[in-house]
């Protein structure tokens, strides 16, 4: 959800016990969320909107606070695995030998209504994931399950896509569908009559600019966090428009 080979859409069979000797494997937990069909996950507080124009699907989940990381998080690939070891409560209800990677597309934030603030409590690894992604691993009866995860690797289709919106003055981006580590370190934009200028993570996956750009056609360069530097050159047009979203061929690696 070696499991760095695994495929983003796929669900590969693997021995549990071998799972837990693999080193980069921690303790969480999961739940499920949005429906048997998924549909109540689009959405969400990385701002990707529809998750299937985004490129990301029904293999989603919200991450805990602590994983999550104020949205730096947005778009990194976990693989998960149901601990069926026996030792931890509910690990009856896995399904033995499965594992599924799913992309973080959304935030679990804690209930302080419940003790700890609940299972996306402060410093839990917390997993709210998809019910057609959670089915993969667990037991729709057991409702929570005792999981091993790590992040790995995202396989993407097609290039990165840049979603624009704003106003004359201010243009907010959400860059999606990166493979490779999958999430934004740093974002410029550049018009056909500026030259690059710094962008700042305003919410999730979005980021900003407070300069006025419509008219001119627009360049992006992003550094994932894996360390991977892309020039995406000319991706809107002088007409492009707000609420549109700009494909590219061009994708990250790592």
């Amino acid at each position: 959800m070696a499991p760095r080979m695994l495929v983003l859409w796929g669900v590969v069979l693997v021995a549990a016990s071998a799972a837990t000797d693999v080193a980069g494997w921690s303790p969480g937990t999961a739940t499920f969320y949005g429906g048997s069909d998924g549909s109540g996950t689009m959405g969400g507080a990385c701002g990707y909107g529809n998750l299937y124009s985004a490129g990301y699907g029904v293999n989603n989940a919200a991450l805990s606070q602590t994983l999550f990381n104020d949205g730096a998080s947005c778009g990194q690939c976990y693989a998960i695995t149901c601990d069926g070891s026996g030792s931890r409560t509910g690990s009856q209800y896995c399904k033995p030998g499965n594992t599924v990677t799913v992309t973080a597309t959304n935030l679990c934030p804690p209930n302080y209504g419940l003790p700890n603030g609940g299972w996306c409590g402060p410093g839990r690894p917390h997993f709210d994931m998809s019910q057609p992604a959670w089915e993969n691993i667990g037991v729709v009866q057991g409702g929570i399950i005792p999981v091993l995860y790590q992040q790995v690797k995202c396989s993407r289709s097609g290039g990165v896509r840049f979603n624009i919106a704003g106003s004359n003055y201010f243009l907010l981006v959400s860059i999606q569908n990166l493979g490779g580590s999958g999430s934004v370190a740093a974002a410029w934009v550049k018009g056909d009559k500026t030259g690059w200028i710094q962008m700042s993570r305003n919410w999730g996956a979005n980021w900003q600019a407070l300069s006025g750009l419509t008219g001119q056609a627009l360049s992006f360069a992003v550094t994932s966090t894996g360390g991977q530097y892309i020039q995406f050159l000319n991706v809107a047009p002088t007409w492009w428009q707000f609420g549109q979203t700009y494909s590219t061929n061009q994708q990250f690696y790592y």
